[in-house]
């Protein structure tokens, strides 16, 4: 069994450390490359949606790939431009660990060097929401980040949501 992890609470910055900048954004259209047809109110499970084969989950994978990539690349430049602050400034990019060429290429458009980037999916496979907080507790514990360290991290998730923070410890 994993060892267990401290939660976080991040807040606004004083001036010298806390969230400085954040960033959000969504995209509802893009719900017919990923999605569930079956099931919930639109098509309550019955014999004919189950035939159909409409509870399982239908992805147009390279497309998703797209736009995962553009979406994170868009909301850590976004956060770093909001935070006043270059990719060169950024001592860790913490990428949502969905899988290792999302996160490559989410470095690499980002422009932060390569061996500033976090990646422990090889470990746990894609833990979800969970993946940013593991990721950004095992770099303290292994001392890749302290105290005035700054940290972007960036995510991509369900309904085509996406979000990047940027926090000086």
């Amino acid at each position: 069994m994993p060892p267990a992890r401290p939660a976080a609470i991040f807040g606004p910055s004083d001036g010298e450390r806390g969230v400085i900048a954040a960033y959000l954004g969504a995209d509802g259209n893009l719900s017919h490359l990923l999605n569930m047809p079956g099931g919930g109110s639109r098509q309550p499970a019955s014999r004919e949606t189950v035939e159909a084969d409409l509870h399982y989950i239908h992805m147009e994978g390279s497309e998703v790939f797209k736009s995962a990539v553009r979406a994170m690349e868009s909301s850590a430049e976004r956060a770093i431009e909001l935070a006043g602050i270059t990719p060169e400034e950024v001592d860790l990019l913490i990428p949502h660990q969905a899988n290792i060429r999302i996160i490559k290429a989410t470095g690499s458009r980002v422009k932060v060097d390569v061996d500033k980037v976090y990646i422990n999916v090889q470990e746990y496979g894609n833990t979800s929401a969970a993946s940013i907080p593991i990721a950004f507790d095992e770099a303290r514990e292994q001392g890749i980040i302290g105290e005035g360290s700054v940290v972007v991290m960036v995510a991509f998730g369900g309904g085509f949501t996406w979000g990047s923070l940027v926090v000086r410890l």
